[in-house]
């Protein structure tokens, strides 16, 4: 929960005001610790004085990835990692709202989460909005999301913002030494220069050893790569069928590696980083989706990383 006394100030002051608005939206990037507040500030919402408040609350609806087949359905019974759908289904959505037609269980209030609601697919979002449009009284929504600009406009402009910020590198440094103390220092400042400050994505990188990675990364940038050696190292260090979150990290990482330099670059250099950044920006969104090849994908990567260093006869 670090970073987020301006949000839970908010919140609170919101909840004791008695004019509670129907629709919230939690924003900020993914890993800040937005789902935990969104879990534990409905909890506040649906608290009634004097009533106990069971682990798996009633009147607390999690709408969220289901798990993507009957397989995947099975490990997340047995409490293993399991792959979910891409989208949130309209037919979620619909499900939660046939609910909204009963009274809560406990109390006067029911909170309905939506995680992330960037997520939904089309259908999904115009049976909410019907919802968010005429909310059933004592029903309140949050709306966890990472990128707000994916969701209608019509949706944004029935829902109050809380903004999440992200945390310093030093904040990030400090959850990494307290959750995974067992990560060397190199691993541990990859994790954090990728991570951008969120803490959740510094521990999934942590998980992927980035530090050999990082390291190579810097080469590229200082030194470029005429004969190939770097981008070579980058591909093996990398690993021959690397797994698609390991893919994600290292772009990640890529971006991270840039945005560090680019201060610092000499005017010469600045340029060219930027034109880098912005084109691992573009292969970042669409490698969740696109069906690139691993070891191409990686080759452009470090072909990228490699065109922002100066060249030879002017570094």
């Amino acid at each position: 929960m670090i970073g987020h006394e301006e949000p839970w100030h908010e919140w609170r002051a919101a909840l004791q005001s008695g004019r509670m608005h129907h629709a919230w939206i939690l924003a900020g990037k993914q890993g800040v610790g937005k789902s935990r507040f969104a879990s534990a500030a409905a909890r506040e919402l649906v608290a009634e004085p004097g009533l106990p408040q069971p682990q798996l609350h009633p009147d607390i609806i999690m709408l969220e990835h289901l798990p993507a087949n009957d397989d995947e359905e099975k490990k997340k019974a047995e409490g293993k990692p399991y792959a979910t759908k891409r989208n949130i289904s309209v037919d979620q959505v619909r499900q939660v709202q046939h609910r909204l037609f009963t009274r809560p269980t406990l109390g006067s209030r029911r909170a309905i989460i939506i995680d992330p609601a960037d997520d939904m697919e089309k259908g999904a979002v115009n049976a909410l909005l019907k919802s968010l449009e005429e909310p059933p009284t004592g029903s309140f929504f949050l709306l966890v999301t990472h990128r707000p600009g994916r969701l209608l406009p019509t949706i944004r402009s029935r829902c109050r913002f809380l903004r999440f910020p992200a945390l310093s590198n030093e904040q990030v440094a400090g959850v990494l030494g307290e959750a995974a103390p067992q990560a060397d220092a190199a691993t541990r400042a990859a994790a954090v220069a990728a991570a951008e400050g969120s803490p959740g994505a510094a521990l999934g990188f942590v998980e992927q050893d980035l530090g050999a990675l990082h390291g190579l990364m810097d080469r590229l940038v200082c030194e470029g790569d005429e004969q190939f050696a770097l981008r070579g190292a980058l591909a093996g260090e990398i690993g021959a069928r690397p797994d698609r979150e390991r893919l994600l990290a290292t772009l990640d990482l890529a971006r991270a590696v840039l945005a560090a330099r680019v201060r610092a670059a000499p005017t010469g250099q600045r340029l060219r980083i930027i034109e880098a950044h912005s084109a691992l920006a573009t292969l970042t969104a669409q490698a969740p989706t696109y069906n690139y090849d691993p070891g191409l994908l990686v080759m452009e990567i470090g072909g990228l990383l490699a065109s922002a260093a100066m060249p030879r006869e002017t570094a």
